[in-house]
């Protein structure tokens, strides 16, 4: 591999994610179709627009409730919701720290407000340095108003810091990311479950 930055995806390539743990939650609270409207794949317009900050935490758990369990609580839908975050691998962020000084490195994520600081408070669990440290900037979707995989969330990384696409290294574990950043002129590796991030850098 040659290149001059990387750009990082963060669920499934840095901290662990599990779709089936919300999927389940969300069936267990009555949606027994959760899995058609959402997941690692596709999503409906729901959830790309609060990846996208068009509408707050709250418009989204309330556009939930009325195809849950009667009685359901905001807090069911948000624990449900965030079922699917799991642990950071240290030695992700041993990898992530053998880069500073020799590449920039960016993080790209598809998230959203609910996610964040429970992708922090597991991060903290970790280290006491935050995300930050570890970045030379962090990009979410949620923040910026823009989403992988259309191609104007790309092309407003590069610009914004300056990266010559066919020069910079994404890496994601979405394959229509992937494709998407492929299609812009990114390189690109997409990170299969059989795969280790650490093993690629070895």
């Amino acid at each position: 591999m040659n290149f001059d930055a990387l750009i990082f995806d963060l669920g499934g390539v840095i901290i662990n994610l599990d779709y089936k743990r919300t999927i389940h939650a969300f069936e267990q609270l009555g949606m027994e179709d959760f899995h058609t409207i959402y997941s690692q794949a596709t999503q409906t317009n729901l959830f790309d627009d609060f990846e996208t900050g068009k509408i707050s935490a709250q418009r989204f758990i309330n556009s939930l409730l009325p195809y849950l369990k009667p009685g359901t609580t905001p807090n069911k839908v948000v624990h449900a919701w965030n079922a699917m975050i799991l642990d950071v691998p240290p030695e992700k962020l041993q990898l992530l720290e053998s880069f500073r000084g020799k590449y920039p490195v960016y993080l790209l994520s598809n998230t959203n407000e609910l996610h964040i600081p429970v992708v922090r408070r597991e991060w903290s669990k970790i280290t006491s340095l935050a995300m930050e440290h570890f970045f030379d900037r962090i990009f979410f979707s949620h923040e910026i108003h823009l989403r992988k995989p259309d191609r104007a969330v790309f092309e407003y990384v590069c610009e914004k810091e300056g990266l010559i696409p066919d020069r910079t290294l994404f890496i994601d574990d979405s394959i229509q990311h992937i494709q998407g950043a492929s299609d812009f002129g990114l390189q690109t590796i997409h990170l299969t479950e059989h795969q280790s991030l650490v093993q690629l850098f070895s």
